[in-house]
């Protein structure tokens, strides 16, 4: 066998194992008060764990997998006395204890999920906790009318938008 077609051989398989080894990406649109909101993101699954009830207190965690999750408003919305500027953020969500998570909007997007900068962050918004009743095995956010929910596990996570 020829250099060359080893070359490309093991070329394609490593992209065959890095295709592979990212998690599905999914995306939610809603109209918020007449305002078009996007989120783009990755859906890890538990695989048996509690990602989130393991997370310890002041962990930022990336709010999806791989590429960092997308949040898109075409007009200002307001959360929680907050203001969130029009525009593209990525999210991350920080546990401050047990029932207490914030969702953080980071000015800078399109980086690696773990490549948080915090001099980047607009804005952080605290998010509603609850249990759910089933488990949810893929991590999922849906965007609707109020706002938006994110589901993973038993915990549901809920961030109320309204359009300024």
């Amino acid at each position: 066998m020829s250099k060359i077609t080893l070359s490309i051989a093991a070329a394609a398989l490593v992209a065959a194992s890095v295709a592979e080894a990212q998690v599905p990406r999914a995306k939610s649109e809603a109209s918020i008060g007449g305002q078009s909101v996007s989120v783009e993101y990755g859906r890890p699954s538990l695989k048996g764990r509690d990602m989130l009830g393991m997370a310890p207190h002041g962990t930022i965690w990336r709010t999806g997998a791989d590429t960092s999750t997308t949040f898109t408003s075409a007009g200002e919305l307001s959360s929680g006395g907050k203001t969130i500027p029009a525009g593209s953020y990525s999210l991350f969500t920080k546990r401050v204890d047990d029932k207490t998570w914030h969702l953080i909007f980071n000015k800078q997007t399109g980086q690696w999920g773990t490549e948080h900068d915090a001099g980047q962050d607009a804005v952080e918004v605290p998010l509603e906790w609850s249990q759910a009743g089933s488990s949810v095995e893929e991590f999922t956010i849906e965007v609707g009318a109020s706002g938006l929910e994110m589901t993973w596990g038993t915990h549901v996570l809920a961030l109320p938008l309204s359009a300024k």
